[in-house]
């Protein structure tokens, strides 16, 4: 257990109950086995390791998840209720022919690694009428992780997600980190997210390879985002949040991340952070992202990175900082009627390179969007 994700009180129990402090004093756990289990576990797998006797010392550190379906076919969960789960809560594994609904998901906020529903590898997937509140991500689409899951070569694909609640969660609506295998073919629609740490989550990082595409988000509502209503993060390194950017170029290898494809529409979120984040990779921008109808009241805008062929229709924006709309290395890049207000009360501004400000790869149309309605900022 993280110390930052408990009170006070609630870390000064814990600790009088038992178990475990690092020497950080910052996690507790259950007992010794449990804190070395990490390191000794790796140890046993880089020997080649293979039996349950092996691992038996460290059981206290391999927590299984609560219901883990693999390699099966006609799965139909409708109406339990599954909490205090010691890792993730529901997990089907290379899968098939899956409806899940009107099911409840719980966890305690500060659960570590409390994941609500992870379909890994899954195929023909219908996820509808259910609820979370979990201490991770909460509705989460992988497909396996790095070379592992590149060479099992099992996309989670045709999947539909519809008509389902979060109340707490690090994401509401995720894809990866763990996404090796390829995500494609995704509807998503009719959700509702509150007080979620991000809204919808797309995280990966260099190494994992795999494809994401063909997805369609559509009328989702968000309210009480803690961080960013919607985020595009390729720099996933286990944080919370959405990463950090960083400059660097790397060679296009079988283990870079793609994503591409992706519409989102009919969306609003009624207060976060931030209302839209696109960390992508200089070697491997995010590419093809349409943003249709969106209204969003956050502290900052939209700031895009590393993006190619992104259009924003219909975009209202509502910030108390900075300007709406920041780009950085982006291309072939779209506005179409964005309107708002940002933290001038008679300006409204757009941050741009230079290199866009000559018109070199950004179309700006629209009424709302008229000349002298905004003002150019240059980074």
């Amino acid at each position: 257990m993280k110390r930052w994700k408990m009170t006070v009180k609630q870390w000064e129990r814990l600790v009088r109950s038992g178990g475990v402090v690092d020497e950080s004093e910052g996690i507790w756990w259950p007992t010794r086995a449990a804190m070395e289990g990490a390191a000794c576990v790796q140890r046993l797998l880089q020997d080649g390791k293979t039996e349950a006797e092996d691992f038996l010392p460290y059981r206290d550190y391999l927590r299984p998840n609560l219901l883990s379906f693999r390699r099966c076919s006609r799965i139909l969960l409708d109406g339990p209720t599954f909490q205090n789960s010691a890792a993730w809560n529901l997990h089907p594994w290379a899968s098939e022919h899956i409806t899940i609904r009107n099911v409840t998901v719980r966890n305690p906020w500060f659960a570590q690694n409390g994941d609500g529903l992870d379909l890994d590898s899954c195929r023909y997937a219908v996820v509808e009428s259910c609820s979370f509140d979990v201490g991770d991500d909460a509705i989460c689409l992988k497909s396996g992780k790095d070379e592992a899951g590149r060479a099992l070569g099992l996309p989670s694909e045709f999947i539909t997600i519809r008509d389902c609640t979060v109340y707490h969660g690090h994401g509401g609506f995720v894809i990866g980190s763990e996404m090796s295998g390829g995500v494609r073919n995704v509807l998503v629609s009719d959700c509702t997210f509150i007080g979620t740490d991000i809204g919808l989550r797309f995280k990966s990082a260099r190494g994992r390879g795999g494809v994401v595409e063909n997805i369609l988000i559509e009328r989702i509502r968000m309210r009480d985002i803690a961080g960013d209503a919607i985020s595009f993060n390729l720099f996933y390194e286990g944080m919370e949040g959405s990463g950090t950017l960083k400059e660097e170029r790397y060679p296009v290898t079988e283990g870079t991340p793609i994503f591409r494809s992706i519409s989102i529409r009919d969306a609003n979120c009624a207060g976060a952070d931030r209302a839209f984040l696109v960390n992508g990779l200089a070697e491997m921008p995010l590419e093809g992202v349409t943003l249709q109808n969106y209204t969003a009241d956050a502290r900052e805008g939209m700031i895009c990175n590393n993006v190619k062929g992104m259009e924003l229709e219909d975009v209202n924006l509502f910030t108390a900082e900075g300007p709406l709309v920041k780009l950085h290395q982006c291309r072939d890049f779209q506005m179409v009627r964005l309107g708002g207000a940002g933290e001038q009360a008679a300006t409204r501004c757009l941050r741009y390179p230079a290199a866009l400000q000559r018109g070199s790869s950004a179309a700006i149309r629209g009424r709302r969007l008229r000349p002298g309605a905004y003002r150019l900022l240059p980074m």
